[in-house]
């Protein structure tokens, strides 16, 4: 889902003049509440910028819950730090909107100037986030009130890995319960009573499954500027 928007309360670090746009959102922002501006009248905030936010609808979600969201700088503002997102419609590629927005901003970065024109630049400041910033107001279609097969998704592909869920799943609810189509999808045969079928489901959330040994790695998130060592790691000896 994405959407446009326009965050405020910047102190200072917002779109400039340039930004023609970021304008005009601001004056029919001021229109819908009543508030009318003469003709020729550019409104020049520095404490304003026009923004693109994006979410992800996971599935199952249903109305009234809530998920995070991504605010992006579209503008030339400096940083988002310290602002708040107004009211956004999340919209599909439907073009329906599904989930509303808004919230104060957390921003990693930061970026700052001195009057001799230095700057230091830490991460990103221009991106930030909104936790549980958006309210889900449609859900996504699902067929599972109507379809017997539920579909599983691996998150990471891995052969190993969907063979091991449906041999469990086979082992804990009978023999042709899962069937493993391919390294990502596994195919579960669950109740044709829908009402029996959520009780299916929920013990089947409960089943352990031996997901294989993971593949050993290192995550640098430059935004945020930390560092994550997965498991298996090993490090030798080395200079910096």
């Amino acid at each position: 889902m994405v959407g446009y928007s326009l965050v405020v309360g910047l102190d200072g670090t917002g779109d400039k003049n340039q930004v023609k746009f970021t304008g005009q959102s601001m004056a029919n922002m001021l229109r819908q509440f009543g508030v009318q501006l003469p003709a020729k009248i550019d409104p020049k905030v520095k404490n304003v910028a026009a923004v693109a936010v994006s979410a992800t609808l996971p599935s199952m979600y249903g109305r009234g819950q809530s998920i995070d969201v991504t605010v992006s700088s579209i503008g030339d503002a400096k940083s988002l730090r310290g602002g708040t997102l107004l009211l956004t419609p999340l919209r599909g590629a439907d073009g329906e909107v599904y989930a509303l927005a808004q919230g104060n901003l957390v921003v990693g970065g930061v970026k700052a100037e001195g009057n001799s024109g230095s700057s230091v630049t830490v991460n990103t400041a221009t991106v930030g986030r909104i936790p549980n910033g958006a309210s889900i107001e449609r859900q996504a279609i699902s067929d599972f009130q109507t379809n017997n097969q539920v579909i599983l998704n691996l998150k990471q592909p891995s052969f190993k890995s969907a063979n091991n869920v449906a041999g469990a799943l086979n082992r804990t609810f009978g023999a042709n319960t899962a069937m493993a189509q391919s390294a990502t999808n596994v195919v579960v045969n669950a109740s044709q009573d829908p009402g029996a079928r959520v009780a299916f489901m929920s013990m089947l959330e409960e089943v352990q499954i031996n997901a294989g040994k993971p593949t050993p790695r290192i995550i640098f998130n430059a935004r945020t500027g930390t560092v994550v060592i997965g498991d298996g790691v090993a490090v030798r000896a080395a200079a910096v």
